[in-house]
This record gives structure tokens, C-alpha cells and sequence, in this order.
């Protein structure tokens, strides 16, 4: 027992680094080495430590994997600590209420505007931006599990843009906090989002969830990744029940699909470098629900006429004049169809298009 003291004594004389990444519970053995000053030698009793223990505060907002926690330690970074187990063990967690106060919530902080980054000079920002999305004192969840519709991914399609990814659903789904963070927004939006909730995150980054039947959540609540925050639905300008959702970075949107794999339900890393070519040129205008509506007729029209298509297989004795008058057509239109010349060759077993 008194052994383990003395270890337990030794790793407080140790000074913790202000930045770090990892989510495996490091091994205090190795930092050992550090002299020890006398004053901590001192504490070398169960009374003591005990005594010293009651003062500190316990940390329940991470999962312990049923280890005992020891002790938790301030760190030279106020926003993290140290959580010291019973198994000779420590791993850093971050202090949510220092969190809850930094300036991150309070530049360009709006509950109302969406876009609220006018005055940010996106000019200056660098080619690149390093952002840590989960490391041992950050956590995440998966919004919504599920495969992306294919016309509902995120850029251009038939030349309209596309800012956020969407997830088909049933109606009433529960919808996620990604990262922990404060609520932003959390309103019905006439822009076309329906119920939107907005979430400001610890890594500089917002995730939008749009097109909710209900809203969990309220203006500047904080909530922590996985907390249930809305439920699915398709309010707004939406096609049917599904979850639009959207990452952005100073207001400028990027692909979700860069951080997370929604099939999995996965994120694809624990380190993200932001580049300023993955921002959308368009994002400032947020997303234009009208294209969806457009996208998914000409989708129908499209379907219709691909349904609509004939094909016949050419047979000996096949006349382009032959064809025309059995599938109640022209040869001009069959020759347009297939890119061919009204004294082309008809070779046995080819096809053709007739409709």
C-alpha cells in the first residue's frame, strides 16, 4: 500500500503538457523518473492522502470502463485534466465548464441568424487549419446511421449546389449531438431547413441538423456528443422524411462525408485538416431547398423516360424500314437514336434502340 502512495505522490510532482492527443489511458510508470520534491514525499499517509482527496473534484462526464478513479488533477491548460485510476493508469479529460466559457461562444454568436460571420475576415483565413474533432478529452457521435441518398450528397448537382449530406429516415428518429458544444439555434427556419438546430462545437466547427419533426434542444443549452437533440421528420422544404445535415467552419460549408462515414457511423479521423479548397463557394447563401424539389421532378422525368426506352435485337432479315413500322416509328428518329446513317448495316445479334 505504501507503494502505491508513493507512485500516486510521485506522478503529482509531474508537470502536464497543455496540448494533448490520444484516448488511451496512459501508464504513470514512465514518468517515474522526475525527482520528487520533499514536500510531496510528506503526504505519505492513507490519512492524508484521504484528506487531500476530499478537496479534489471527480470528473463524471467520461467512462471509466470500470476502473476506479483515484484522483483528478489540474493540468497547466485550465480546460483539461488529469483523472488518475486505480490501476496505475491516467488519461486527460476536459473541463466543460471552462469550456462553457470561452470566447468561442461569444464571436459571432447569434440565436436568430444563421449565417452571423459577416465581419470575419475570411480572407485571412490560412491555406489549412489543423482541428482536433476527437482526442481523449473530446467525444463524438454519429448523427444518424444510415446510407446517404445518392442525389442528396454534398456539391453539384446539375449544376446546383448541394451544402450538406442527406440521411433517409422514419419519421420520429432520434438525431444526435455530434460533438459536444452549445446550441446556437433552435428554430423553425423559413428558408427551407424547417425545425433546425445549430450546434457550436469546441473545435470551431458547426453541425447543422435540418428538416427535424421536433427539437430536443433550446438556444444556448450546452449539450454533450450523443445527447439526443431532435427527432427526424420533413418540415421545411423537404422531399420526404430524412435528416439534411451539414458541417460548416466560419459559416463556409464542407463535405460531412470528409469527417464521418454514415454507414458506420464512424468518424473517418481523429485529426482533420480543414484545406480552403474543400469550402463551398456558395455556402454563404445556405442551401436552396427549391433545387431539391427540381432535382427529384427531373429525376421522375428522367425515370419515366428511361422506362419509356425500346431495344430490339437485330435479327437476319431486319430493315431499318422494317423496324420503323413495327415500333410505329421513323427510321429518321431510329438513325438519331443510335448514331447511325439510314445505309448502315444491320449486323445480326447487335441492338438497337427503336424508342
Amino acid at each position: 500500500m505504501r507503494r502505491n502512495i508513493l507512485k500516486i505522490c510521485l506522478f503529482l510532482s509531474v508537470t502536464l503538457p497543455s496540448t494533448v492527443r490520444g484516448d488511451v489511458p496512459h501508464d504513470i510508470r514512465d514518468t517515474t523518473s522526475v525527482p520528487t520534491p520533499a514536500a510531496t514525499l510528506r503526504a505519505d499517509s492513507i490519512a492524508a492522502l484521504n484528506e487531500r482527496l476530499k478537496r479534489k473534484y471527480i470528473e463524471s462526464t467520461f467512462d471509466t470502463a470500470g476502473l476506479t478513479v483515484i484522483d483528478t488533477l489540474d493540468t497547466e491548460n485550465d480546460a483539461v485534466r488529469v483523472v488518475l485510476f486505480g490501476n496505475n493508469k491516467w488519461k486527460y479529460i476536459r473541463n466543460r465548464e471552462v469550456a462553457r466559457d470561452s470566447t468561442l461562444y461569444e464571436r459571432c454568436w447569434s440565436n436568430t441568424t444563421l449565417f452571423p460571420y459577416q465581419q470575419a475576415d475570411l480572407a485571412q483565413m490560412p491555406f489549412s487549419v489543423v482541428i482536433e474533432l476527437v482526442d481523449s478529452t473530446q467525444g463524438y457521435h454519429c448523427p444518424y446511421t444510415g446510407t446517404p441518398n445518392p442525389r442528396g450528397r454534398f456539391g453539384l448537382r446539375r449544376g446546383r449546389p448541394h451544402q450538406g449530406i442527406d440521411l433517409p429516415l422514419r419519421t420520429g428518429d432520434s438525431i444526435y449531438a455530434t460533438f459536444s458544444g452549445r446550441v446556437r439555434i433552435s428554430q423553425y427556419n423559413g428558408g427551407g431547413y424547417g425545425n433546425l438546430i445549430v450546434i457550436r462545437h469546441d473545435n470551431g466547427l458547426e453541425t447543422y441538423y435540418g428538416h427535424l419533426s421536433e427539437r430536443l434542444v433550446e438556444a444556448n443549452q450546452w449539450v454533450e456528443a450523443g445527447d439526443v437533440i431532435g427527432l427526424g421528420g420533413s418540415t421545411g422544404r423537404s422531399t420526404g422524411p430524412h435528416l439534411h445535415f451539414e458541417t460548416r467552419y466560419y459559416g463556409q460549408a464542407f463535405d460531412p462525408e470528409r469527417l464521418i462515414d454514415f454507414e458506420r457511423g464512424l468518424l473517418c479521423r481523429e485529426t482533420f485538416l480543414l484545406k480552403k479548397s474543400f469550402l463551398n463557394i456558395y455556402s454563404k447563401a445556405g442551401q436552396n431547398f427549391e433545387d431539391e424539389f427540381i432535382n427529384e421532378e427531373e429525376d421522375r422525368r428522367e425515370a419515366a423516360e428511361l422506362a419509356a426506352r425500346r431495344y430490339h435485337r437485330i435479327r437476319p432479315g431486319d430493315t431499318l424500314s422494317h423496324l420503323a413500322v413495327k415500333y410505329h416509328t421513323t427510321v429518321r428518329s431510329i438513325c438519331a437514336l443510335n448514331g447511325i446513317k439510314s445505309t448502315t448495316i444491320l449486323r445480326p445479334g447487335r441492338t438497337l434502340r427503336v424508342r
